[in-house]
């Protein structure tokens, strides 16, 4: 054994993170944590590195330094032929090239004494490369070199980490650090041997600190699937998503704010056949329609993340794997998070269609830009070197091979994956909008021409047909000022909060739940509740799709209204998150799945059975029931007392009395945990009755699209009387300014969640002058509201 730096081999307990440039980023991470983390209870599977100086002394021994500078000279990565030939040349040159006798000895006995240690004669373990330019705070890149899973034997395990040698020059990787500026033979490469862990009878995913989409700092994002861990990385499958809220991780509340169950289609395992060391069975049906972690150990995990983030003092990117042998948990891998990293919160960088357009596929966005260009299917790596510049790569799953092609994508779709497999890792590094799993884009997209991809929609990602035109606005955070009125934020979607959790705005003034239930619930949840009562046999069957995975409706209901409310809770905790009661009309309601079977036929439902009377009516108080019983979950559980609530349509004193003693019997009493009950002010008996209903709610907020046409009497639907809508009209500025003196009077604050202000300023004005408390806005108008709003002289002292 040499000593100090010479040494081939070093046990990972040897190894810190200061290390990089003898072991590699991967390597010294690992060391790092079996040395620091596990006396505070995260397991690391032992192992060992070869080292740099083993690499450099592999090339010395077979002369092969001059032959790869010789080989790479000139090189245009652009090429993608070119970058090809060269990376194969050197790859075979270091294959045909023997390890020094000395070094197999010394790998021979790492691996024997590791092999003891678990008590095997020859143990299973990954092989990991790990360059000494990978996995930098500043530089990372998914897949750069080779990883093999299940090796065994010393003969095994001396060909695979003469493979992962070469895997230094694989094409990705030689183009990556031509892009990056590094040096070819000043990187050096180490070998990392680990003990497996037996994940392929358990599951195994992908761990962020932080949110991959919008750079959310306060969530952990766990990714998790069955088997091992590779069919996550490499997009194969759709995996379960959890989010958990790290200010709660260390409270008695609970921190799981979102599940999403994948699809899993497949499970990689051990294989016994010929030479293939791991291999791809389908998921049984039962196990596709159930989480692949428990509530528990995904709270084990994040405190576990939050924990390595703390040591390395920034966001990180982890492996994690659960033994089903033993049942525990075990980290394998954790690299610093980059992307985000590198990013100017301080600029706000948004990308806005400026016009819809057909829409071919849809599936989960990456990131929040757009790209045009003309569709290119992919089907395999032999078709890489004829990708043109500027196209849109469509392809069934990207590969690390492709990195040379992917940065030349004007956008990238893909059938499959999930957020943090391949394409998507990539894609964001690179700064290109990208969509994952699409399921049928290879097969619809080449039927067209030129593609727009659009991931500033939301979580959804959509391509559209044709050149769509976008505009990119970018807003300097730091130049917006405070104001006396608050400024806040109207959402829906919860998928778009933590893209709006670095506005300057000062909470929601208006969560609305009926996005959630349209798009996340889709069923009426009278049908939820009595699935009986559904007697068409295809709407039935397709409830019984949409809630599988739950034990009942009901459950399925809660978990998802409250998770979608959390979500945006936590984007803004803990500045206050005002959540309106579900406002669906009979109509809306009848046209969720199941819905005709519960709701009557109105003539006028703008005025008919919604709001406050709809709570309390037979027919529908056990559903409004399961709707408090998610906002207790949001406030008590999860630990989100930021969440207000706001009562829609409340026609009387009387019917506000029922709807306050309703939410009070099912844990929503006014007054109790810091919860604020505020009323919506939309029909002319709001302001006529203000001092009562000051009385009986903590505030009001204004909805200007019930109040001017009830005040107007006019239907705003209707195209022959819409000239006449207007909420600049003298009725309506009037309600408004008597609503704000009598509303004040009684020291309750006065609110408005609509878009006239940010549409006429002359009102936006008016308002400021009859001392508004805030105004809630969408998000593209905020920015612009709250300049506007400074500059009428009511800055924040």
């Amino acid at each position: 054994m040499k000593s100090g730096k010479k040494r081939y081999v070093l046990w990972f307990n040897e190894i810190r993170v200061s290390d990089v440039p003898l072991v590699g980023g991967k390597n010294a991470s690992l060391g790092e944590m079996c040395q620091k983390l596990g006396k505070k209870g995260i397991r690391v599977p032992n192992g060992f590195a070869l080292t740099a100086e083993a690499y450099r002394y592999f090339l010395r021994s077979n002369n092969l330094d001059g032959k790869i500078k010789q080989i790479l000279q000139k090189l245009d990565t652009h090429d993608v032929a070119d970058l090809a030939e060269r990376g194969l040349a050197i790859r075979q040159m270091i294959l045909e090239s023997p390890l020094p006798s000395d070094l197999q000895e010394e790998v021979v006995q790492a691996y024997q004494k590791l092999s003891s240690g678990y008590r095997s004669r020859a143990v299973d373990v990954a092989v990991r490369s790990s360059a000494t330019s990978e996995d930098l705070p500043n530089a990372s890149f998914a897949g750069q070199q080779e990883s093999y899973l299940n090796v065994r034997g010393a003969y095994s395990l001396l060909d695979i980490c003469k493979k992962c040698i070469a895997s230094l020059f694989t094409n990705r990787a030689i183009s990556y650090r031509e892009d990056q500026g590094f040096d070819h033979l000043q990187t050096a490469l180490s070998v990392g041997v680990q003990k497996m862990v037996r994940s392929d009878k358990a599951s195994a995913g992908v761990m962020f600190t932080i949110d991959t989409e919008s750079g959310f700092g306060n969530v952990v994002l766990i990714n998790s699937a069955w088997g091992l861990g590779e069919n996550i990385v490499k997009g194969r499958v759709v995996p379960d998503e959890f989010l958990v809220f790290k200010p709660m991780i260390d409270t008695s509340h609970d921190p799981i704010i979102s599940k999403e169950l994948g699809s899993k289609e497949l499970r990689m395992v051990y294989s016994m056949e010929g030479n293939e060391m791991t291999k791809n069975v389908p998921v049984i049906a039962s196990d596709r329609r159930r989480f692949s972690l428990t509530d528990d150990e995904v709270k084990q995990l994040a405190v576990w993340g939050v924990t390595i983030e703390k040591h390395y003092g920034r966001p990180m990117d982890i492996e994690w794997a659960k033994d089903g042998v033993s049942g525990e948990l075990n980290i394998v891998q954790a690299r610093p998070e980059t992307v985000h990293t590198r990013r100017d919160v301080r600029v706000l960088e948004e990308y806005v269609m400026n016009k819809s357009g057909k829409v071919i596929i849809e599936g989960t966005a990456v990131g929040s830009k757009v790209g045009t260009g003309m569709v290119q299917l992919v089907k395999d790596v032999r078709q890489i070197a004829d990708f043109q510049k500027g196209n849109v790569l469509v392809t069934e799953m990207t590969d690390p091979d492709w990195e040379p092609i992917m940065k030349k994508a004007a956008a990238i779709v893909t059938d499959s994956g999930g957020k943090t497999c391949h394409a998507a890792i990539v894609s964001r590094e690179l700064g290109i909008p990208c969509i994952v799993g699409t399921i049928h884009g290879t097969s619809v997209l080449p039927k067209y021409k030129t593609v727009t991809v659009s991931c500033a929609e939301g979580t959804v990602g959509k391509v559209y047909e044709g050149n769509v035109p976008f505009t990119i606005k970018k807003t300097n955070l730091r130049t917006i000022p405070k104001t006396k009125t608050k400024i806040m934020l109207n959402l829906a979607n919860p998928d778009a909060a933590f893209e709006c959790a670095d506005f300057p705005s000062d909470g929601v003034g208006l969560a609305r739940e009926e996005f959630i239930i349209s798009n996340f619930i889709k069923v009426h949840p009278n049908a939820l509740l009595h699935p009986e009562k559904v007697t068409d046999p295809k709407e039935s069957a397709q409830i019984t799709e949409v809630i599988r995975g739950y034990r009942s409706g009901r459950e399925f209901y809660v978990d998802k209204l409250s998770h979608g409310i959390a979500r945006i809770a936590a984007a803004f905790y803990p500045k206050d998150v005002i959540v309106r009661l579900s406002d669906f009309k009979t109509n809306e309601y009848a046209n969720l799945l199941g819905g005709k079977f519960f709701e009557p036929v109105e003539s006028n439902p703008m005025i008919g059975f919604r709001g406050a009377s709809r709570y309390m009516s037979p027919a529908f108080k056990e559903a409004f029931e399961m709707e408090c019983e998610a906002l207790v979950r949001v406030r008590k559980v999860h630990g989100l007392r930021n969440v207000q609530i706001m009562v829609p349509f409340c026609r009387t004193i009387d019917e506000g009395k029922d709807v306050l003693s309703l939410l009070s019997k099912n844990g929503l009493a006014r007054g109790k945990d810091g919860l604020r009950v505020l009323v919506m002010c939309e029909i002319p008996s709001n302001v006529v009755l203000a001092d009562k209903f000051s009385k009986l709610f903590d505030g009001f907020s204004i909805g200007t699209n019930d109040l001017t046409q009830l005040a107007l009497g006019l239907d705003r639907d209707s195209a022959l009387v819409s000239y006449l809508y207007d909420e600049r009209d003298e009725t309506v500025k009037r309600m408004l300014s008597s609503l704000i003196k009598t509303a004040h009077r009684y020291k309750r604050t006065v609110g408005i969640c609509g878009e006239a202000p940010s549409n006429y300023p002359e009102f936006a004005k008016f308002l400021v002058q009859q001392g508004i408390d805030s105004m809630s806005l969408e998000p593209d108008s905020l920015v612009k509201t709250k300049l506007m709003v400074s500059r009428m002289g009511r800055k924040r002292k």
